[in-house]
């Protein structure tokens, strides 16, 4: 073999042994961040906390078919009340009678003096306001005394005073907080209100109000009236003829479609309180501030201003009860011995046994455990 075969067989080996050039490597695409959208932010409603302060039936003096207006106009009459009605978010009472100046009534009587017509002066409205008030109830069957105009009027005075009311058939009020909004629907036997007495159509305007608000608080003017009726009866109840609803009925029927609270009022007695489903009902809070023409004789004159605490579900947390008299001339008074707390803490237990709650020495109310009630066995024919 030649040098130069050799040299070239040499070259070759060398070539085949030799390490080849690594590729050059191939960019790896580096990801661009998706911008951040933030989450929405979802409150938590559980731990929110709203408190209202109820009262029963209200009229400061009527000025017809006489002046029976108090000395004082008025203006003292809810002043031992006050500073309890002030330290709750909202307040509410139920008005009976109107708001107005002059007028003619729409029912007639025949005997004027046994006629049992109230009107109030438009100014009565602040008096309401300097109380604490913040809704009120224009859904009884004094709120129509002089016809639709004499409710048209105690809205507007009250409004004009910042106290939000109503009444009317599918009407309701609002109070609008900066966490919640809260709905009050107003209900009673009585013509051109909400109708307690047509439960399907009831119901159905509860459940729509409880999709567009945080909370649904119902009232109701119903039931018989009188001193024998502090029972409820889990019946329809008649008053001299007139139907006047199955009271247990509604509001349990109330809180299946939504409600969050039930307030009763109209027997001009106390009645016991349930909470039903976490949701707390008050059958009546009797007569709370009434000057003339509605008597206040023996436990006509107790009543409680009810105190309830709520989360932002509107479950029942915790409440209390202060306990009034009416002394007359004197408006609503604290009553010392407790007389609205006592009576209505035996009625619960007389009328539903276990009432989900419990009643302490010193007016507060607590969640008791309770077992579930069967809403469809509780309506009689």
């Amino acid at each position: 073999m030649t040098d130069a075969r050799r040299i070239v067989l040499l070259l070759a080996l060398l070539a085949g042994c030799a390490t080849p050039p690594e590729p050059a490597p191939v960019p790896v695409p580096v990801p661009v961040p998706e911008p951040e959208v933030e989450a929405e932010f979802v409150p938590d409603k559980s731990k929110m906390r709203i408190n209202i302060a109820s009262v029963g039936d209200m009229m400061i003096g009527t000025d017809y078919p006489k002046d029976h207006l108090p000395d004082d106009d008025g203006v003292s009459f809810l002043a031992d009340v006050t500073p309890f009605l002030e330290a709750a978010d909202i307040a509410f009472g139920n008005l009976e009678g109107v708001l107005m100046d002059g007028g003619e009534p729409a029912k007639k009587c025949s005997n004027p003096n046994a006629c049992y017509l109230f009107r109030s002066p438009t100014r009565y409205a602040q008096h309401y306001r300097n109380a604490g008030f913040d809704v009120m109830s224009l859904a009884n069957n004094h709120a129509r005394d002089f016809g639709e105009e004499g409710r048209d009027s105690s809205a507007r005075a009250l409004l004009k005073v910042g106290i939000t009311a109503s009444g009317r058939q599918r009407s309701w009020s609002i109070v609008q907080t900066d966490e919640l909004s809260i709905a009050f629907a107003n209900f009673a036997v009585t013509k051109n209100s909400n109708m307690l007495l047509d439960y399907d159509e009831s119901f159905a305007f509860v459940a729509a109000l409880n999709r567009a608000f945080d909370i649904v608080v119902v009232t109701f003017h119903g039931g018989a009236e009188g001193v024998e009726t502090t029972h409820v009866p889990f019946a329809e109840e008649e008053y001299y003829g007139e139907p006047r609803g199955d009271v247990v009925w509604f509001a349990r029927g109330a809180v299946d479609h939504g409600a969050d609270l039930v307030i009763g009022h109209g027997p001009h007695v106390v009645r016991g309180m349930e909470r039903y489903k976490g949701r707390l009902i008050a059958y009546s809070l009797g007569n709370f501030a009434t000057y003339y023409g509605i008597s206040v004789a023996g436990i006509k004159g107790i009543a409680p201003i009810l105190n309830t605490t709520l989360d932002g579900e509107g479950r029942f947390v915790e409440g209390s009860i202060v306990s009034t008299v009416q002394l007359r001339p004197a408006g609503p008074s604290v009553d010392p011995q407790d007389r609205a707390l006592n009576l209505m803490r035996g009625l619960s237990i007389d009328d539903f046994g276990n009432p989900g709650l419990t009643f302490l020495p010193d007016g507060a109310l607590l969640p008791k455990d309770r077992p579930d009630v069967p809403q469809h066995l509780l309506q009689t024919d």
